[in-house]
């Protein structure tokens, strides 16, 4: 413990370094210690009763002593030393320092103070060390700085300050660093600031100089007769000079501003040839590449380049600096020169990608088009060095015999077509052609390569299609046959509903014949909607109206665990459809959701306006650019698998169980959507769900002039709904020309209209339903002719009947469609059109309509 004396200093006092520090002596303690025992012992010989006043007077004094340690210590006279402050190497280094160093109180008045830092502020004594503020009070050039500094210092911030210090007339002036910190972390030392003044007017020097040699060396850069530029790893030009951007006809500060990439000023592939550099880890390469600069405004320039490009430890490539010889010249000047300069322009920016390799497959030389082929495939640019890690595993081998067998000098080598490697699914057609003999130690084949991904695409797509259009063909073609059967089975099963009444046993078998028969007839329909041969009535829909109808039996068939959200879009445009078909679309589309939803999920069903300009920017192939009402189906189900997606609207194919599913559903929507003339697409995700987007074409309505019904006394009357609807009389008189090619079929057809009170003429063709027309001096009041026959088929029968009766009636019966063979009729002919299979009551009613007076 030492004691300091109080010397009454004020505030602004420095405590100065020469101030002496008082320091602890073991012999001081020593020689009281050995006092105290002497004065012990001598007590101890005069005896106890006289050495007991002086005892107490010594007790005393050693109170009294002790007492004003006490206060002196409490009043900060006297303290304990420390050892560490008053470490004089730790002193000295602060005292010594070459920058200034003060310490300000929270007050801002110096309580310490260096050498340095008196030198700096003009200070003769440590009495009269200044703080900073006051220090450049009068300098306008500082006072911003010193502000900040001092919002730093109250805030217990760190903060850093350069500054110019002007010299009076004659002098120069100096650069200072200015810093301030706080003491310490404790809220004690944090009110303290401590405060640097560093003179670096010499680094200023030299820093200007470097840049005086930088400026010059930029200036004789950019004036060069040749153009060079650095590109970062990312590809972007970090520097151009003068020289390359008056070639390239760009402003040199726009370059400097960044945002120019390698790939805008390389014409062509080039970009990708730069980036194709392999090399170790740590290498320098400088390769050279004759391609063609991209101007401004679009034109080329032939040029040389020198690229080098330094690879880091780590194997990453870094800046490349790049040496730019324009060729421009050579085409003029000198022949030689331009005939190498026009093959490299077309060695490079040939659309087929070339390289010649040698034994091992390894790259010796390739055009820009095979550096960026390689690289998209691959994926690495060290791979696509080697042109056998371009191909799939699968094929390698292909390729590999390929190359040897030119290796060897054999010529004609067939092409060879291989998968590409990478994720995507590609594929490319290489032809290897064989070097001269004298060649063949470095470079062993020259290999052409063409991607041929869009080519197979392509030819999938159109074989897809055509196999559709043959297995619709097909389809319709099973169906026109199961037609004439089916009619032969519902004409006889009606025959015996009208022999049996209900009581009788057999009704019943009889009732399920009928039922099975109509099932029977709805699959052939199905048939028919995929091959696009049925018979559609379309009409003016809106189909925010149609699928509003159907949200209740939509909910229905979904179930409770699936979610129906129906949204609509504004004002949508009407469309041209079948109701009863688009239905079925809809209820076809809903189900296989339902079922990929076993779990529960989400059914979600959307219409809105497609106009032609974002049909012209949308990705639907084979789609032509005009105004579409698109519906979207969208469930959250199992999702459809990549391999089965292409094959889901083919007939007959189904992803569900034996006997759960007839595999007609989404070829019946495929075909109606086509046969209404519009196109619908499939988007779908493992575990994500599946997306059926139906596009319809847009129904222009003509409005139609209609007069206004005319009232009977003075009111329209209205059918009310109490009123029960008669029964159809289907009984007639008169006679009907049967032309059908099916006997049996024939037979039940005419056996029913006489039944109904109808003379029935019977002609298994055109040719004897001519004949018949004759015999019977063109006496007939109808036609029921089948379309499909030998010898004279439906519509020629129709044309020479009308040369011969202008007025004859005719109904046309088919299992194809209407739409099948009313081209083949001359125009604005009148007939009546009744679909196979069809009961008796069917046919008798079409027949007594048609032959109706008009």
């Amino acid at each position: 413990m030492s004691a300091e004396p109080d010397n009454d200093a004020s505030p602004d006092q420095v405590n100065l370094p020469e101030r002496p520090r008082r320091g602890g002596s073991i012999v001081l303690i020593l020689l009281v210690a050995f006092g105290l025992v002497a004065v012990a012992i001598a007590l101890m010989t005069i005896g106890r009763a006289q050495a007991q006043p002086y005892i107490l007077g010594l007790l005393s004094l050693l109170a009294t002593v002790g007492l004003f340690n006490l206060f002196a210590f409490a009043a900060g006279i006297v303290r304990f030393a420390d050892r560490a402050t008053d470490d004089p190497v730790m002193n000295a280094i602060a005292d010594h320092a070459l920058d200034g160093l003060a310490v300000t109180d929270p007050r801002g008045h110096v309580v310490y103070a260096n050498a340095a830092y008196l030198g700096m502020t003009g200070a003769a004594t440590a009495q009269e060390a200044r703080p900073v503020e006051r220090v450049f009070i009068g300098n306008p050039d500082v006072s911003e700085a010193v502000f900040r500094l001092l919002k730093a210092a109250r805030e217990g911030k760190r903060q850093q300050e350069e500054v110019r210090i002007t010299a009076a007339e004659g002098g120069q002036g100096r650069w200072l660093r200015m810093r301030v910190r706080p003491l310490g972390q404790t809220k004690r030392h944090a009110r303290y600031a401590v405060w640097s003044i560093a003179d670096i007017t010499r680094d200023r020097e030299r820093q200007e100089d470097v840049f005086q040699e930088l400026q010059h060396a930029i200036e004789y850069l950019d004036h060069a007769p040749c153009g060079f530029f650095s590109v970062n790893p990312e590809g972007n030009l970090v520097y151009v000079n003068a020289t390359l951007a008056n070639w390239l006809d760009y402003d040199l500060a726009e370059i400097g501003s960044g945002g120019l990439k390698l790939a805008d000023v390389v014409s062509g592939d080039g970009a990708s040839l730069l980036s194709s550099i392999v090399a170790v880890p740590g290498e320098v390469r400088t390769e050279v590449f004759d391609i063609d600069l991209k101007m401004r405004g679009g034109k080329t320039m032939p040029a040389r380049l020198y690229h080098k490009l330094a690879f880091g430890a780590d194997g990453k490539p870094g800046s490349s600096r790049t040496l730019v010889i324009s060729r421009a010249r050579d085409e003029r000047s000198d022949p030689e020169r331009a005939a190498e300069v026009r093959f490299m322009r077309f060695f490079d920016h040939t659309p087929m990608a070339i390289a010649t390799v040698d034994r091992g497959g390894a790259v010796v030389r390739a055009n820009a088009r095979y550096a960026k082929l390689a690289q998209s495939v691959s994926g690495d640019v060290a791979a696509a060095k080697s042109i056998f890690r371009t191909v799939s595993q699968r094929d390698r081998h292909l390729l590999i015999a390929a190359i040897n067998q030119a290796a060897e000098g054999q010529a004609d080598i067939p092409p060879v077509e291989v998968m590409l490697e990478g994720a995507k699914e590609r594929f490319g057609q290489f032809f290897v052609t064989a070097v001269d003999e004298d060649e063949r130690e470095t470079e062993a084949a020259i290999v052409y390569l063409l991607e041929t991904t869009e080519r197979r695409a392509l030819e999938n797509q159109i074989n897809q299609s055509q196999k559709m259009e043959m297995v619709g063909q097909l389809a319709g073609g099973i169906a026109h046959d199961f037609n004439n059967v089916l009619s032969a089975i519902m004409m006889a099963n009606d025959f015996l509903l009208n022999a049996h009444k209900p009581t009788d046993p057999s009704f019943q078998d009889i009732m399920q014949i009928k039922q099975n028969a109509t099932r029977a007839a709805t699959l052939v329909r199905q048939l028919l909607a995929f091959s696009r041969r049925q018979t559609l009535r379309p009409q003016v829909l809106d189909l925010g109206d149609a699928l509003s109808d159907l949200t209740m039996l939509l909910r229905r068939l979904i179930g409770e665990k699936v979610k129906l959200d129906l949204a609509h879009g504004r004002d949508l445009w009407p469309v041209k459809v079948d109701v009863s078909q688009f239905e079925q679309v809809i209820v076809n589309l809903a189900v296989n959701a339902r079922d990929a939803m076993p779990d529960g999920g989400k059914l979600a069903v959307r219409t809105g306006n497609m106009p032609a300009d974002e049909v012209a920017h949308g990705a639907y192939k084979g789609m032509p650019v005009a105004d579409y009402v698109r519906i979207e189906i969208s469930d959250t189900g199992t999702g459809i698998p990549a391999e089965i997606r292409e094959k889901i609207f083919e007939p007959f194919f189904s992803t569900k169980e034996v006997g759960k599913g007839t595999g007609l559903g989404l070829s019946t929507v495929y075909g109606i959507i086509k046969q209404t003339g519009g196109f619908i697409y499939v988007d779908s995700e493992l575990g994500k769900g599946t997306s059926f987007q139906i596009f319809l074409p847009r129904h222009h309505v003509v409005p139609e002039v209609q007069a206004e019904p005319q009232a009977v006394n003075g009111a329209a009357k209205e059918p009310t709904a109490a009123e029960p609807k008669p029964r159809a009389d289907l009984t007639g008189q008169g006679t009907i020309l049967l032309v059908e090619d099916e006997e049996g079929l024939r037979a039940l057809n005419a056996r029913g209209l006489r039944s109904r009170g109808y003379s029935v003429i019977e002609a298994s063709n055109g040719i004897e339903a001519m004949e018949a027309l004759e015999e019977c001096n063109g006496e007939l009041d109808l036609v029921v002719s089948d379309v499909v026959m030998p010898e004279m088929d439906g519509p020629t029968l129709l044309k020479v009947m009308r040369e011969k009766n202008p007025e004859i009636k005719i109904i046309f019966v088919s299992g194809y469609a209407e739409d099948a063979f009313e081209k083949s009729l001359p125009e604005n002919q009148q007939f009546a059109f009744l679909p196979k299979p069809f009961t008796l009551s069917q046919l008798v009613a079409a027949v007594k309509e048609t032959m109706a007076p008009q």
